[in-house]
């Protein structure tokens, strides 16, 4: 890895609005999510029935539900819930796709074709598809969900990561290195995965967006979080029931996924021109 990329890094993030947009977007949902309790005005499953589906007032900013629950509160506990969903999710389909990239590309032959194969199959579908059956077999929860999608999304990272492995086996420090005797997990996470790490990083950031919609999706269907779970998901759900009487249960829900969404698109783009800046689109 080049010794100027930090530096080289840190100053063009100054230069690179995408990114600083970003960052500061997902900086303030960190802050919401760490504050949670501070930012809600109540708890988000305490209500009462007599102010249920109240219109959004000075009392309730965003209204409130069915149950006489405080939406806007909801909505803040909600934060935390698509940020852990998007950071575990990248977590794990990150450390599945690059190991098992490593191992096709680094020892080949049948290892290869069986890393593949099964990769193959699995990216050949839709991920939201493979997710549910998956979630069916584990049971409905956001935990579950999140690892179903994981397991079907690690083939993105392994192909990527089989094919950079393939070109770097051969370079001049990896051959060095297995002249010093040095054991194939040595030349896999320390030689290899350096070079490699960056752009998966790029990739992982990019990727959050998608899967904080797929968990949304799912949790939508009904097969992720489950009431009285504070989720956007089956928030926008439940909303949807009764769009036309009280709209608000939906929409501000819709504003804090899409604003998520936009956030990490803008962070995943900037780091990617950041990184690599021969990607950027002119």
């Amino acid at each position: 890895m080049n010794k100027n990329w930090i530096k080289d890094f840190l100053h063009n993030c100054r230069h690179n609005k995408s990114y600083l947009i970003g960052f500061v977007m997902i900086a303030a949902l960190i802050l919401i999510a760490v504050f949670q309790d501070q930012i809600a005005t109540q708890a988000y499953n305490t209500g009462e029935v007599g102010i249920r589906l109240q219109v959004p007032s000075a009392a309730h900013w965003f209204g409130t539900d069915e149950y006489g629950r405080d939406v806007y509160s909801r909505t803040i506990y909600g934060t935390r819930l698509a940020l852990r969903a998007a950071l575990l999710g990248a977590v794990i389909e990150f450390t599945i796709g690059i190991t098992l990239g490593l191992i096709a590309g680094f020892f080949g032959r049948w290892v290869d074709h069986a890393i593949m194969f099964i990769g193959d199959m699995i990216w050949s579908l839709p991920s939201v598809v493979i997710a549910m059956a998956i979630v069916m077999f584990l049971g409905k929860s956001l935990d579950n969900v999140i690892i179903a999608l994981a397991l079907a999304g690690w083939p993105r990272y392994a192909r990527i990561v089989r094919s950079k492995t393939m070109s770097i086996r051969n370079m001049p420090y990896v051959e060095t290195g297995i002249a010093f005797g040095e054991n194939k997990a040595a030349l896999l996470f320390r030689y290899i995965l350096p070079s490699i790490l960056p752009s998966m990083i790029v990739m992982a950031s990019i990727s959050m967006p998608g899967f904080i919609g797929s968990t949304t999706t799912l949790s939508f269907l009904g097969m992720g979080a489950q009431p009285p779970s504070p989720d956007w998901g089956l928030a926008i759900s439940r909303g949807a029931s009764v769009i036309y009487r009280a709209p608000w249960l939906a929409i501000f829900p819709c504003i804090a996924l899409m604003y998520t969404i936009i956030a990490f698109s803008l962070f995943g783009e900037g780091l990617r021109d950041l990184i690599d800046p021969r990607s950027k689109s002119t």
